[in-house]
């Protein structure tokens, strides 16, 4: 359930094609005119925009159901999340990493210069994965002092983070040994490195804990951040989490409108911690109580790196009720650290689904934030009962902090050839029965301005033939899923 969130590797090289960068998002004309924008894929786009938005152009660049020429038995599998791009320094051409959360697996599309993708291969699968893998990073020398495509385990609270080689052979794909054990044990979402403009030479990873309240986890989901004194090192700094200076500890004693004085205290030790063992340092602690802290990324644009924005995906015991101290329909948080102490910083809530239950947010998962806006992209599989629409993303003016509806899911459920491709699960008159992956900013990498990449987990479309997609033979489920491209994007 889960967005990547960087600039590619050897982006610099790509910069050079193109010389004018609205900062809205909205050029005319592609600038690197290699880019031929088209629908890749067999399958229509999955996603339409909302009104007011009628600009967006999509396309759909890859679907499971496709066959690309280059590997005709490569299935894209389903449940597409955390996403990478990057300039393949081998060819003229891209490199797409990308998580397949149920499939515990990481799939490498390889595109031509066109932008058309042309082969797949899976670099992780599921027995090196070993857990399902949500949102994730690709960290890079340019964006952070260091290359790694970081992938987040979420099953239970011994998962760890993976530091995955992009460019690694397919031979490591069953190698258990990537995953990051300084950087934590819980059921994470995924692993966000600040810029190096923001880092001082050290390196600053946060970290969401996506984990429900329980009395067996009673310290809740939390923000997590490591911190080490050299850049790119991931074996030898301290864990921290988020701590109000107030004492307080349930989410829900903070209201929208306020700021809140906030710490990360120390974990020691986290590195030799099992994830119950870190779980109750956190109780110790007195840490922040949050409900499910997904999908967390910080402001583009020189030296705003430090303004973080993470969400609370909101959970409930019964689909009607929150859990006491916690929200259910789900926030956006933002938080500010310190220049001069990072440790240190403020917290405020900027949106919530809880004051206007199922037509407000609605257990928002991840986040994409440019210099001006965060795209919040929703979750909405938990089937709540006042939920009245679908998956939406949610543009979120970071000045005015107003946000409106600005993608939505096509489910078409009065068209019967819709409902028997896609629907063979029959969920689909649910609201909410698809989720969103990855939402990237692809702009600088491509060289055409507001373009941006979205991720769509299908639930309901199954096919048989999309089952063991990474070849490790541990999974058994057979959902499909999409990519499409969107152009003309805010930033």
């Amino acid at each position: 359930m889960k967005i990547t969130k960087t600039l590619g590797m050897m982006a610099v090289a790509v910069l050079s094609l193109y010389s004018c960068n609205d900062d809205n998002g909205t050029a005319n004309q592609p600038v690197n005119e290699n880019i031929k924008f088209a629908d890749h894929s067999k399958e229509p786009a999955f996603v339409y925009a909302m009104p007011g938005f009628e600009n967006l152009s999509i396309n759909t660049l890859i679907s499971s159901s496709d066959v690309l020429s280059g590997t005709p038995n490569f299935v894209f599998a389903g449940q597409p999340d955390g996403m990478g791009i990057m300039k393949d320094p081998n060819s003229d051409g891209y490199l797409m990493i990308t998580n397949h959360e149920i499939t515990q697996s990481v799939s490498r599309v390889y595109l031509d210069k066109t932008f058309k993708p042309f082969k797949g291969e899976y670099i992780l699968n599921g027995i090196g994965g070993m857990t399902r893998l949500c949102s994730a990073t690709l960290a890079t020398p340019e964006k952070h002092g260091f290359s790694a495509f970081l992938t987040a385990g979420e099953s239970g609270e011994e998962s760890m983070v993976h530091a995955i080689n992009p460019l690694a052979p397919t031979s490591q794909a069953s190698d258990k040994s990537r995953v990051k054990p300084a950087l934590g044990k819980a059921s994470m979402e995924n692993a966000v490195p600040l810029p190096k403009d923001v880092s001082n030479g050290k390196t600053y990873i946060l970290i969401g804990e996506d984990q429900s309240y329980s009395t067996s986890h009673q310290s809740a989901g939390q923000l997590v951040m490591y911190v080490s004194n050299t850049p790119g090192d991931l074996d030898n700094g301290k864990l921290y989490a988020l701590k109000a200076k107030s004492g307080k500890i349930w989410e829900t004693e903070m209201t929208k409108g306020n700021s809140y004085d906030v710490e990360f205290v120390e974990i020691p030790n986290a590195k030799n911690l099992t994830g119950k063992e870190i779980n109750q340092k956190n109780i110790d602690n007195g840490v922040i109580r949050f409900s499910r802290v997904e999908d967390v990324d910080y402001r583009k644009g020189a030296g705003n790196g430090r303004e973080i924005y993470f969400v609370a995906t909101g959970e409930s015991s019964d689909g009607v009720n929150p859990k006491q101290g916690l929200t259910m329909w789900g926030r956006l948080y933002k938080l500010v650290l310190d220049k001069n102490n990072m440790l240190t910083g403020k917290l405020e809530v900027v949106a919530e689904g809880d004051s206007d239950p199922g037509k407000n947010l609605i257990n928002p998962d991840n986040v994409c934030v440019t210099e001006n806006y965060v795209y919040i992209q929703e979750d909405g599989d938990s089937y709540y009962k006042a939920a009245s629409h679908d998956s939406y993303i949610w543009q979120f003016n970071i000045g005015t902090k107003q946000y409106k509806p600005w993608l939505n899911m096509k489910h078409n459920r009065d068209n019967a050839a819709w409902q028997t491709a896609y629907n063979q699960s029959g969920a689909l008159n649910k609201f909410g029965s698809w989720e969103f992956g990855a939402m990237e900013d692809i702009s600088d990498i491509i060289g055409v301005p507001g373009t941006f990449m979205v991720n769509i987990h299908s639930h309901t479309w199954r096919n048989d033939k999309f089952m063991n997609a990474d070849g490790a033979g541990v999974n058994t489920n057979k959902e499909g899923g999409q990519v499409v491209i969107i152009r003309n994007v805010q930033r």
